[in-house]
């Protein structure tokens, strides 16, 4: 059934008898994970959208094993597995396209569970399995937040109407405009890489559990397989990408002494797609997410760079510990679930991206002499070396039960800390 659009009004009915009135704004991965949480659980979140239409935009994602709670309380498992592939293997290639090595992913990350690329229109079809309801192109004008409610002027086909919820759940990406109205908005921390590039997708080949990167001198090239087809991401400084793909492509075809039949395909794609995704790589990094009515999640809270392919898994743990400890309210109360929640969340968050942060330090680069040395390392040091601050993550995956009792979020932050320090 998926993304359904139903009114604001029809959705506000549903919720009369709710334990909370919650206002998801946003319906992106975090927003909608955290609706269907709350909905397995007998609630009824209001969930709005400023797009048009249920038809999300493409793009491949590798979701690591700590999205898997989240999916078996959503009982979506068998399509989970149907709509994606395992990444089973990663391979890096030299600044100039020979193969430099092979490492197996199942043997790092099997024990804590799957590690599977999807496009992220199958992936929101996925968590919308059985229906989630969603007011499109609606948009918050405003809020005021008060002792026992938060007052929110939604905006309808130009018609506002203000609406009462026990909590704002702000879900609408890295660059929020609703993140703004929060009473006293947090400050946002960004970094700005100077890079950016396109995706596409390119045709399917038999290495269909292979991911695959060049991390050249002046560009990265990437390929992700996800069902029937390859993802490809194409970036370099946001200065040379200004002559369009085309030309672009032929620059880096250049730099390349060995161009193997997928890269063929990759660039090929890229310089053929008429419209293809434009993403800026930069973050942002929200230094509060809560106030006594509001919350920050996902890209809203920690928008990531997407050098270590963990920030949609990071924004679905989120999501499913906040839904988690939702549950909780009426037993220790609203601000005091907030207080933990982000107390034991968002020290693995920024964790996950100050490791996504080093990497793109080491892997943008023009430079051919430390692409050079670059290589050299990672002859001799596997992929098990760059994910070591992730595993460290999944070894010390959130206890929600834990959290709302008020113990495990010391020792979650400090392994989240100690994951920070070790990253790159």
């Amino acid at each position: 059934m998926g993304l359904r659009n139903t009114s604001v009004e029809s959705q506000v009915e549903r919720a009369a008898d709710d334990p909370l009135r919650v206002l998801v704004v946003g319906a992106g991965i975090a927003g909608v994970s955290l609706a269907q949480s709350l909905r397995h659980a007998g609630w009824h979140p209001v969930v709005i959208e400023r797009a048009r239409d249920e038809r999300p935009p493409g793009y491949m994602l590798a979701l690591m094993p700590m999205v898997d709670p989240l999916i078996d309380d959503l009982g979506i498992r068998p399509r989970y597995l149907a709509e994606s592939v395992e990444l089973g293997r990663y391979a890096f290639r030299s600044h100039a396209g020979r193969a430099l090595r092979t490492d197996s992913m199942a043997g790092i990350l099997d024990r804590f569970g799957d590690y599977r690329g999807i496009t992220r229109g199958r992936l929101l079809e996925t968590l919308a399995d059985g229906g989630c309801d969603v007011a499109f192109e609606t948009t918050v004008a405003a809020m005021t937040e008060h002792r026992e409610s938060v007052t929110v002027s939604l905006v309808t086909d130009g018609v506002a109407r203000e609406r009462e919820f026990d909590l704002v759940v702000v879900a609408d990406g890295i660059r929020s405009s609703t993140r703004e109205l929060i009473p006293g908005a947090t400050p946002i921390e960004v970094v700005d890489t100077g890079w950016a590039g396109w995706v596409v997708w390119a045709e399917a080949d038999a290495d269909t559990d292979l991911a695959e990167e060049i991390w050249g001198a002046g560009f990265i090239l990437g390929t992700y397989p996800v069902k029937g087809r390859v993802g490809v991401f194409l970036g370099g400084p946001a200065d040379d990408l200004q002559s369009g793909p085309a030309a672009f492509v032929d620059t880096v075809r250049a730099k390349l002494t060995t161009i193997a039949p997928r890269v063929d395909r990759a660039l090929r794609a890229v310089a053929d797609d008429p419209d293809p995704y434009y993403w800026a790589l930069d973050d942002g990094r929200a230094a509060r997410w809560t106030t006594a009515r509001t919350v920050l999640l996902g890209d809203a809270a920690a928008g990531f760079l997407p050098t270590a392919g963990i920030g949609a898994g990071m924004a679905m743990e989120s999501a499913w510990v906040l839904g988690r400890l939702l549950r909780h309210t009426p037993a220790i109360g609203l601000g005091e679930v907030l207080t933990r929640y982000e107390a034991a969340q968002r020290p693995r968050v920024e964790a996950a991206q100050d490791n996504s942060r080093q990497l793109a330090r080491y892997m943008f680069s023009r430079s051919r002499a430390i692409a050079v040395v670059r290589e050299t390392t990672m002859r001799l040091l596997s992929v098990e070396v760059v994910l070591r601050p992730i595993r460290r993550l999944l070894e010390a995956q959130p206890d929600p039960g834990r959290i709302a009792s008020g113990h495990g979020s010391p020792e979650r932050a400090a392994a989240a800390r100690h994951a920070a320090g070790s990253a790159g």
